[in-house]
């Protein structure tokens, strides 16, 4: 059994994480996996970019000239807005020559993938929903929104009031598009599934619900006294840690939320560590010390980091599966954050983190003193652990997967 797994980047990303450690979990399963990118940066072998001089120039001008029709709208959010509108007639047949028995699409934005030359790959295909923009008009996000119910125009992320806008035009390429083609989707957590369901694009489709792997092994707890002298921390506080790709900067992480609810706890003995950010140049005004580690692009700096937090918090304002707290609960670092999205999937409340009343930042500050001030620190970590282990190890989830590769071909 062959897959191709379609990814825009190899390892930059949530995404590519996601298909990275699926690729992973496969070859480990004894399946003949490799990942087709737009942009590669690594070395790993079982990953084909672009390789011909003509497909390294699409490949850096595609994300450029598909953002175009989205700058036009001045008064749009920081929300990811994606066209889908580059022609890519060389990447299906690339696909194609690869002869898969299986394409399993996952983050195909920044111009790799045209919606319509999906239709044009010869193998049975199944789609992973990293985010939403399957099922939208464009935004990967739609900011309680709701228009894809029925069909899109006034974006919100666009920051539009006309009903034929961008957004609805996309839409409408879907929904001419999906409906020549059979896809199977799966919905990487209880969340998305459901928001996949309502939207007129998808309801009538095949859709699953699987999470994203993880490997327990790299991902395992790591003694904190150590990691913290590798990280030179302190190792006499209590360390609250936040992060994610552009964590300061795009409002969906909810860095305002955390700000807010960190003016609310008892900081004396606590310190906060930042991860996926530099420090700014205008400082935040927080009551406690912060220590800014910037961009962390290895599985063993991120294992390390995880093991010397007391706690993990992850404040997003819409979420799907998050890569950083799963990889804090297999690393035994319990995690605090709002009950929405696809939180509650790995979030036990008060067994092995805290899942705070949505958008509500004084229970958000409660979780967070909570588990600090946890009496039984040790019982949280075992509880972080098992959860993963259960529900999100590399061997259980790629076997759910195969299973579905399996029931395709027939």
């Amino acid at each position: 059994m062959k897959i191709v797994n379609v990814n825009t980047n190899d390892i930059h990303g949530g995404a590519a994480r996601a298909a990275y450690r699926l690729h992973k979990s496969l070859l480990a399963s004894a399946v003949d996996s490799i990942i087709f990118v737009q942009s590669k940066n690594s070395d790993d072998y079982t990953i084909i970019g672009p390789k011909t001089f003509p497909q390294k120039i699409s490949s850096k001008l595609s994300p450029f000239v598909d953002s175009l029709p989205v700058r036009f709208y001045q008064s749009r959010s920081k929300t990811l807005f994606s066209t889908a509108l580059m022609p890519s007639s060389y990447v299906v047949q690339k696909i194609n020559a690869l002869k898969p028995d299986i394409v399993h699409l996952h983050w195909i934005n920044a111009g790799f993938l045209k919606i319509e030359d999906i239709v044009k790959i010869k193998a049975p295909v199944v789609w992973s929903l990293h985010d939403m923009w399957a099922f939208t008009g464009g935004c990967h996000y739609d900011e309680g929104c709701g228009g894809f119910v029925q069909s899109c125009g006034k974006c919100k992320v666009l920051g539009s009031d006309k009903p034929f806008d961008l957004s609805s035009r996309i839409y409408n390429r879907k929904r001419k598009s999906f409906s020549k083609f059979d896809i199977q989707f799966i919905a990487l957590s209880n969340w998305l599934f459901n928001e996949a369901k309502k939207s007129s694009l998808l309801k009538d489709k095949i859709i699953h619900q699987i999470p994203n792997p993880i490997d327990t092994i790299k991902f395992a707890p790591f003694d904190k006294n150590q990691a913290r002298k590798l990280l030179n921390l302190p190792s006499n506080k209590k360390l609250i840690l936040f992060g994610a790709v552009s964590s300061t900067s795009d409002p969906r992480k909810g860095f305002i939320e955390l700000t807010e609810a960190l003016k609310l706890i008892n900081t004396d003995n606590a310190e906060l560590v930042v991860f996926g950010a530099s420090r700014p140049e205008k400082e935040n005004e927080f009551k406690l010390t912060t220590h800014f580690l910037g961009h962390l692009h290895d599985d063993v700096s991120l294992r390390i980091l995880y093991s010397a937090a007391d706690v993990m918090v992850v404040p997003s304002l819409q979420e799907n599966l998050s890569n950083a707290i799963m990889e804090s609960l297999a690393c035994g670092t319990p995690v605090v954050g709002f009950d929405i999205g696809g939180n509650p999937d790995m979030i036990e409340h008060m067994l092995n983190g805290y899942l705070a009343r949505a958008y509500d930042i004084k229970d958000l500050a409660y979780g967070i003193s909570w588990v600090i001030e946890h009496p039984e620190p040790f019982v949280l970590k075992k509880m972080a652990r098992e959860k993963v282990l259960d529900k999100f190890d590399s061997s259980v989830v790629a076997q759910q997967y195969i299973s579905i590769y399996k029931k395709l071909i027939r």
